[in-house]
């Protein structure tokens, strides 16, 4: 061995703990400057939107204002649509009611003490031939009767009403058409009629009344006592 091959000293390895040893750039232990943060990283996840609420909790929040939204149409909308269906059967009911009658004619009975007391209508007592009909509908309820009395009971039921035979106007027929029809009843030529209109204030009724006057000991009344609400 010569002199120069006895001064050559091998190099030993670098320590791994060693502190001045420059790490490679990217290896797994690289404690130096951290890269860009991974979907994991804080504040970096990629299923949020701009304000941070997680999709979830958007569409939660979307589904409760529907529901909500749903709750407050059903809350106005069936109570109108109820009105409106019960206003429509009202109007066909009074109607039918209306129709039976014309088909049916009058009930040959006296109409019961309520009904006498709420279309404030005194028949006489010694009335004969009473007839009645009773219609209501969502405008009005009308009581229609018809009956034989004597000269003083004309004036006992007229005075009843709040009336007197001084209203009564010869030739006059205060029966309107429509009611003719319901009735069957027929005002026609030939016969001394008188007629006259008791009006009250509302709710209580008003009394449209006619009087066949041909025999003046035995006239036949005919009244159409109305209340509307």
């Amino acid at each position: 061995m010569t002199a120069a091959e006895q001064n050559i000293v091998p190099r030993q390895p670098p320590s791994s703990g060693s502190s001045g040893s420059p790490e490679t750039p990217g290896t797994p232990g690289s404690t130096g400057a951290a890269g860009p943060a991974g979907p994991s990283g804080p504040g970096g996840s990629s299923s949020g939107d701009g304000d941070g609420t997680p999709p979830q909790d958007r569409r939660k929040v979307v589904r409760r204002r529907l529901i909500t939204l749903t709750i407050i149409v059903l809350l106005i909308g069936i109570p109108a649509g109820y009105l409106v269906i019960s206003a429509g059967q009202s109007r066909r009911s009074g109607k039918d009611k209306e129709a039976e009658a014309s088909a049916q004619g009058l009930r040959e009975d006296w109409p019961s003490g309520m009904q006498r007391r709420i279309f404030e209508l005194p028949i006489p007592g010694n009335a004969t031939g009473v007839q009645y009909y009773e219609t209501n509908n969502w405008k009005a309820s009308r009581m229609y009767v018809k009956f034989r009395t004597t000269s003083a009971g004309l004036d006992r039921f007229l005075s009843g009403v709040g009336t007197g035979r001084a209203a009564l106007e010869t030739g006059k027929v205060t029966i309107a058409e429509r009611d003719l029809k319901i009735t069957g009843w027929y005002f026609g030529p030939g016969v001394d009629w008188a007629g006259t209109v008791h009006k009250n204030e509302k709710p209580r009724p008003t009394q449209n009344i006619t009087v066949n006057m041909t025999d003046p000991g035995a006239p036949v009344v005919y009244v159409v006592s109305a209340a509307t609400p």
